[in-house]
C-alpha cells in the first residue's frame, strides 16, 4: 500500500512538474500581456485590462499606452510565411522524392548542402548576402523576405519530406505497377496519400519557420519590411506587456496547425489510408 501511495506521489510531482516547465512561461506571458500595472514585489499584477490587445488589435488609440497596431506586421508575416511554405514545398516534394527513391552520386553531400546554413551562424551569412541582395534591388523589400525565408526553410522541406518517402516500402510501388499503373498514377494515387502525414509536417515546420524567422528578415528587410517577430524584438526591450502580446498572437497560428493536423490526420483515417 505505501509503495502504491510513492508511485501516485511520483506521478503527481512528474506531471506537476512537466505542467510547470510547459504552462509556466505561457501563464506568465498572459498574465504580463493584460497586466496594466504590475511592480515588485507583487505576485500578481495590481491592476488588470485589455488595453494593449486593444491597441495592438486597432481598437482603440491611447497614446500613453507604448504599443501600435500589429495589423501590417501580421499581414506581411502571413504573406510572406504563405508564400515562402508553398515555394519551398514545390521545391521540396520532388527533391524529398529524387532523393528518397532514386541512387543519385554524391546524394549525402547533396543533404549535407541543405544543412550547410544551419551549421554555421547565420549573421555573418546574412551580412555577405546584403551586398547581393542590394545589388539585384531585393533588399528591404517583400521578394526579398520571402526568399531568405524560401533558402532558410528548404532544410525542413527537404529534410522531413525525405523521411516522409523513405518510409513508404518499395514493393508497394512494384505492386502498383504490376497491375499497369503508370510512374506518374504509382506518384499521386499510393506515394502522396501514403506520404501526406510526413508532408503535412513537414509543411507546418516550414510554415512556422517561416513565420517566427527574424535574423534573415532583420539583415535584408530592414527599414522598410516589418514582420511579427521584428515588431516583437522591437518591443521586448521597452514593454512587456506589449511584447506579451505579440508573443501570444505569433502562438496562435502554430496552435492552429497543429490542431489541423491532428483532426486531419486521425488514426483512422491513416488506417484507411493505405487499405
Amino acid at each position: 500500500m505505501g509503495i502504491k501511495w510513492y508511485k501516485l506521489i511520483l506521478k503527481a510531482f512528474i506531471a506537476a512538474l512537466f505542467l510547470f516547465i510547459v504552462i509556466g512561461p505561457l501563464s506568465s506571458v498572459v498574465l504580463w500581456s493584460i497586466a496594466i500595472k504590475w511592480y515588485w514585489p507583487h505576485v500578481l499584477p495590481q491592476e488588470i485590462g485589455l488595453a494593449y490587445w486593444k491597441q495592438a488589435l486597432g481598437l482603440q488609440r491611447d497614446w500613453a499606452i507604448a504599443a501600435v497596431s500589429i495589423w501590417d506586421a501580421f499581414k506581411a508575416s502571413m504573406i510572406v510565411a504563405v508564400v515562402a511554405t508553398i515555394v519551398t514545398m514545390t521545391l521540396a516534394i520532388p527533391a524529398a522524392y529524387a532523393l528518397a527513391r532514386f541512387h543519385l552520386p554524391f546524394k549525402a553531400l547533396f543533404l549535407l548542402l541543405f544543412l550547410m546554413p544551419k551549421v554555421f551562424p547565420q549573421q555573418p551569412i546574412f551580412v555577405n548576402l546584403l551586398p547581393v541582395f542590394t545589388r539585384w534591388g531585393l533588399a528591404g523589400t517583400l521578394p526579398g523576405v520571402m526568399l531568405i525565408h524560401i533558402l532558410v526553410c528548404l532544410l525542413f522541406g527537404t529534410w522531413i519530406s525525405t523521411s516522409a518517402f523513405k518510409a513508404i516500402p518499395e514493393f508497394l510501388e512494384e505492386a502498383a505497377r504490376s497491375v499497369g499503373a503508370t510512374k506518374w498514377q504509382t506518384f499521386w494515387r499510393i506515394l502522396m496519400p501514403l506520404a501526406a502525414p510526413g508532408l503535412l509536417v513537414s509543411t507546418v515546420f516550414v510554415f512556422v519557420t517561416s513565420l517566427t524567422e527574424f535574423t534573415g528578415t532583420f539583415f535584408l528587410g530592414l527599414p522598410f519590411v516589418t514582420t511579427l517577430p521584428m515588431l516583437l524584438y522591437s518591443a521586448s526591450g521597452y514593454n512587456m506587456q506589449f511584447a506579451s502580446v505579440l508573443a501570444l498572437v505569433l502562438l496562435v497560428p502554430s496552435l492552429l496547425f497543429m490542431v489541423m493536423t491532428e483532426r486531419i490526420f486521425r488514426p483512422e483515417y491513416l488506417g484507411s489510408v493505405g487499405r
